[in-house]
């Protein structure tokens, strides 16, 4: 019963984050599907994945050492960050791979990795409060930790994340080896070094300072989130900014009538757009579809058979026109 409570603790404030980055993909929603996946891959196989490798690690330094102590700060501070923020970028990468056609912003990058990593936290979230939490201190530890994992410190893993898929993105939708490369290894060195930042502060000022070494690690903590929050604001802005550039042109061909394009550009009434109807958001999505591809086509030509694509969103736009 009391492990039902930390799962219901856990996944419940994980499902309404998730619901949260979701809303924030204002233009383009990506498929439920592949965010399904990338939640389910965080919480089984990239949870399941770090305990094993983590603790092999652990025993290797152990064993090179000769300090269990040692063993496990380097385990918390190091090892983990670099196990977990590679288990769980993983997911995004093969989205990149094998959906290439669904990963079109920054956006979508942030989105997929934000994801991924929420599935993690819930299921890691369940194993520390019901076994560090509960069997040790009782239902009072596991509401403490519920309050500083969950609430205070929820959103880590997703940030820590977050930059790995801004990395992969920046390398699909860029020109040149050297980016591709170069993009998301800077991505998951920034997404290991907050994730060790957060865990070496958690460990030495936690348990040195007390109160004061847990607020200064949650100040830090929480500007990294204000950093991704802007990032997240920024790339919304930047896709209202296509959205009104590439659709000028589908009104003066008639694909989309002057009264639609202001829908598909505007955030207001794309917020709105959920008391519409399917249809009419089906529409503006495959408006928004329309204008990433314009994009790409633009920047990095007809890579993907982005023409085709254009040509038949286009054909679509005008079938779905008559019901928007």
């Amino acid at each position: 019963m009391i492990f039902l409570v930390a799962v219901l603790l856990s996944f419940g404030p994980a499902f309404l984050y998730a619901a949260i980055v979701y809303w924030l993909d204002r233009f383009e929603k990506e498929p439920l599907h592949l965010l399904g996946g990338a939640f389910l891959w965080g919480a089984c196989v990239a949870t399941l994945g770090a305990i094993i490798a983590t603790s092999l690690l652990e025993v290797g330094v152990e064993v090179i050492t000769g300090s269990a102590a040692l063993a496990e700060l380097t385990g918390t501070t190091l090892l983990a960050p670099v196990v977990e923020e590679s288990l769980k970028g993983l997911a995004v990468l093969l989205i990149v791979i094998f959906f290439p056609h669904e990963f079109d912003s920054v956006l979508d990058g942030m989105v997929y990795a934000a994801i991924t990593a929420l599935g993690f936290a819930a299921t890691e979230n369940v194993l520390y409060l019901y076994f560090m939490g509960y069997q040790e201190g009782g239902m009072g530890d596991m509401i403490t930790l519920f309050v500083l994992r969950v609430i205070l410190g929820g959103w880590g893993h997703a940030v820590y994340t977050a930059f790995i898929g801004i990395g992969l993105a920046v390398a699909r939708l860029r020109r040149g080896w050297a980016i591709k490369l170069a993009a998301p290894f800077l991505g998951w060195c920034v997404a290991i070094f907050l994730h060790a930042l957060h865990n070496g502060m958690s460990t030495v000022l936690g348990g040195s300072f007390g109160l004061g070494g847990l607020i200064a690690t949650l100040l830090v903590d929480w500007t990294g989130w204000a950093a991704a929050l802007g990032i997240v604001i920024w790339a919304i802005w930047r896709e209202r900014k296509w959205m009104r550039d590439y659709l000028r042109e589908e009104v003066a061909m008639g694909v989309i009538t002057p009264a639609q394009y202001l829908v598909a550009s505007s955030i207001k009434a794309q917020i709105g757009l959920g008391m519409r109807g399917r249809t009419q958001r089906d529409f503006y999505t495959t408006c928004a579809e329309l204008v990433h591809k314009k994009h790409q086509l633009l920047t990095l030509g007809d890579e993907r058979g982005n023409s085709t694509r254009v040509a038949a969103l286009r054909e679509y736009l005008v079938r779905q026109s008559a019901g928007a």
